[in-house]
């Protein structure tokens, strides 16, 4: 179930930023971006949208077995990144929009059930 949902949630970001990547940094930055930007914003989404869909479980484990993202450290090195970035912008105050802090809260908790479950559950 984590893995679906941190993967899900890389997914959609990356489809907004592919969409409208001007947008998605105002609400998040609170400021738009240039042509180059918006060209960078989209690559960014590519990359979110192949990391999502890359991390996606692709069957059901069993009972025990880690699957996705769980098996594979993507997302927890992508969470641990984009936590420790986006806090520093907003610390800095350089770039701060409506949705800074929360997708700072978002992802910290991501982050932490991402390491409980790679490194602090029981093995069977």
């Amino acid at each position: 179930m984590l893995t679906v949902v941190a993967a899900a949630i890389e997914v959609a970001t990356g489809i907004v930023l592919m969409v409208a990547p001007s947008a998605f940094a105002r609400v998040l930055l609170g400021t738009g971006l240039s042509s180059a930007g918006q060209a960078v914003g989209r690559i960014a989404g590519f990359g979110l949208l192949s990391l999502g869909l890359a991390c996606w479980p692709k069957d059901r484990p069993a009972a025990g077995a880690t699957s996705g993202a769980l098996a594979s450290p993507a997302l927890l090195i992508y969470n641990l990144l984009i936590t420790l970035y986006l806090a520093y912008v907003g610390i800095a105050r350089e770039l701060v929009g409506t949705l800074l802090w929360p997708a700072v809260a978002l992802h910290a908790v991501l982050l932490a059930f991402l390491v409980h479950a790679r490194f602090f559950k029981p093995k069977s």
